[in-house]
């Protein structure tokens, strides 16, 4: 098993070098020049969306709370199905039109009255939440080498943080996308495997899966977690509010659309996309019942380490080291996308943006956004080895941090021609300061604040736009 991972490790970080070949510019290193086929930018959006979170996260929290955790499957399915039918498209032709790397070069030059504040603001967010999204990469990773190698988690997440820095410094955006589509196979492969032959342990093994579901925790068995009236809608509305992040407020998820060459490779790609997404949420849930079927509730003191418990257990070492390679797939696909934008932020928006103006040299613009990757990359894992919160509590003040923070932005921007400057950086303001003000008052255990920034941050958007500027003269 060790050998196979080791090979797995090697593959990537070989990949990913091969690849940084290509990058010679600055937009080679943000967006691949935009010369990237769909089906491998599909596969890229769908291995950094899903991160540490689905394979680890998901899967334990549907083994501790039971059939409750289909809302979460159900509101992320959407959002990224709405995300590809609706607004993939939108972003290749506003990115083409405005020339824009990043999603704060974008609103900035759309709303050229306040593009400094745009940028600073948008590179703020980013950076900040970033840190936290990409730590909590490089902790899953840590535990899942840990859990099954017996190594210290310190030294797993130093492994992992070493693979990803090596070829997303050095080659960027290509060699990310390059990686991420092998990562998104051996991602899914684990999620359609992995619950296979869970059911067939189960169905050959003659086990009761009545009497294993009735000796699970109460509510188990029940959709609201065995909660009625109010606090039952609370339960699902709070699960289901994961949509919200999708509905373009992920500049890294973004980015994969802007980067798309014409709209025949968005088509191509939401398709992959789609059906990426719903096999992979199934295999999540069948992964999480059906190991508290096989191993019952206290196999694993730790909920997130279910996943390679079940992999240990049920598969030979080699091909248990393979089908875990996917979990780690998913947090290093998440962890160098999130180093790339944070990076991109810092040199596209800021140095190039506003120290220089648009006039920097194209060679020094590339060697700052390789500096910034690492060190991003390096505070992450410092961050990484010495939090102690749960990937899933990470990861989702993050998603409302950010994605609640630019989706109701980019929704106005796109659909709404009374939007304006002032609107942008109103959005960006209120998602930011009332998701951390959400979450440190201790109002997420009520109502998530992943609902919460997002109707914020939208409404009063709106209302600043229709007070200060009914109607912008835009740049074309």
């Amino acid at each position: 098993m060790l050998l196979v991972f080791i090979l797995y490790l090697a593959f990537t970080l070989g990949l990913g070098l091969w690849q940084a070949r290509k990058t010679k510019t600055q937009a080679d290193f943000v967006l691949g020049g935009s010369k990237l086929p769909g089906w491998m930018l599909a596969l890229s959006e769908r291995a950094t969306g899903e991160s540490a979170w689905l394979l680890l996260g998901l899967t334990g929290f549907i083994f501790a709370h039971g059939f409750s955790g289909i809302w979460v499957a159900i509101g992320c399915l959407a959002g990224i199905t709405t995300a590809w039918v609706v607004l993939a498209g939108k972003f290749r032709r506003e990115a083409a039109k405005y020339k824009a790397l990043t999603m704060p070069e974008y609103f900035s030059a759309k709303f050229p009255e306040k593009a400094t504040t745009i940028r600073i603001l948008s590179t703020v967010i980013i950076v900040f939440f970033f840190v936290f999204y990409v730590g909590a990469q490089f902790s899953g990773a840590g535990k899942t080498i840990f859990q099954t190698f017996g190594l210290s988690p310190l030294w797993g997440q130093i492994i992992a943080a070493a693979v990803i820095l090596t070829y997303a410094t050095l080659g960027g955006f290509v060699s990310i996308v390059a990686v991420d589509t092998f990562q998104a196979i051996l991602m899914i492969t684990t999620l359609v495997v992995t619950p296979l032959i869970i059911v067939f342990k189960i169905f050959t093994s003659h086990i009761n899966i009545t009497s294993a579901l009735a000796a699970a925790p109460p509510g188990y068995t029940s959709l609201t977690g065995g909660l009625t009236g109010f606090a039952a809608g609370i339960l699902i509305f709070n699960n289901l509010a994961w949509f919200f992040g999708y509905l373009g407020g992920q500049p890294q998820l973004n980015a994969r659309f802007m980067g798309m060459k014409d709209d025949a490779n968005v088509r191509l790609g939401r398709n992959i996309a789609i059906i990426w997404t719903i096999l992979a949420y199934s295999g999540a849930f069948i992964i999480g019942v059906g190991a508290l079927i096989l191993f019952g509730a206290s196999a694993v003191k730790d909920p997130e380490m279910i996943l390679p418990h079940v992999l240990t257990h049920l598969f030979p070492p080699w091909l248990a080291g393979i089908l875990l390679a996917g979990a780690v797939a998913a947090m290093i696909s998440t962890a160098e996308s999130m180093l790339l934008v944070a990076a991109s932020s810092v040199s596209q928006d800021v140095y190039q943006g506003i120290i220089k103006k648009g006039r920097a040299d194209e060679k020094k613009v590339l060697a700052l956004s390789r500096a910034a990757t690492l060190g991003v990359g390096l505070f992450a894992l410092a961050l990484s080895l010495t939090t102690s919160k749960l990937i899933y509590t990470i990861v989702s003040y993050a998603w409302a941090g950010i994605g609640c923070s630019f989706a109701p932005a980019v929704l106005l921007s796109f659909y709404w021609d009374r939007f304006n400057s002032k609107g942008v950086i109103t959005a960006l303001v209120a998602g930011l300061l009332t998701t951390v003000v959400w979450m440190l008052s201790g109002l997420e255990k009520i109502i998530t604040a992943r609902a919460v920034t997002f109707f914020v941050a939208l409404g009063l958007a709106i209302l600043v736009s229709l007070l200060t500027q009914p109607k912008l003269s835009r740049t074309s």
